[in-house]
């Protein structure tokens, strides 16, 4: 069993997948919230957890390191780095989530839409979803042998 185990958390095709499932994630998550900022400033202003001054400017940023954190990852240019801004996320993420189920807010998370017929789930649902994307993310900044895909590999190696 042991070996088994070793053998899973040694395996560079599992870590591909982990960053090309969280960068495709993050890219894709980031796309409407970059084409209407003005409606996930609402959604942010929904989870009524940040100051007012801060709303529109987290609603611009945040947007915009989930798109480079994800094509970071996925084409694998320091791919520890992308995944310890990412699974930051995740983490702010799941406590904001995890506080609104506490309170029990019923409102849409503004992850993949922007919109008012967003997905509107439980936010259970979405904490266990992320909690997932958490555990690629660590598996990803753990791993330790050579890499499949990593861009940077390639530029190191010019040099």
């Amino acid at each position: 069993m042991n070996k088994q185990l070793k053998n899973i958390f040694d395996n560079s095709w599992i870590e591909l997948a982990s960053r090309w499932i969280l960068g495709i994630t993050f890219i894709y998550a980031s796309y409407y919230k970059i084409i209407s900022p003005a409606d996930f400033a609402k959604i942010i202003y929904g989870y009524d957890l940040f100051p007012g001054v801060l709303i529109n400017l987290i609603a611009i940023i945040l947007p915009f390191i989930e798109l480079v954190s994800g094509l970071v990852l996925l084409i694998g240019i320091y791919p520890r780095s992308a995944a310890l801004i990412i699974n930051g996320m995740l983490f702010v993420f799941i406590i904001v989530l995890s506080i609104n189920f506490v309170r029990g807010h019923e409102f849409n998370c503004g992850c993949f839409s922007v919109g008012e017929a967003g997905y509107i789930n439980s936010a259970g649902q979405w904490i266990f979803r992320d909690i997932i994307y958490f555990v690629l993310g660590i598996y990803v900044l753990l791993y330790s042998k050579r890499r499949r895909g990593c861009i940077n590999k390639v530029l190191t190696r010019s040099h």
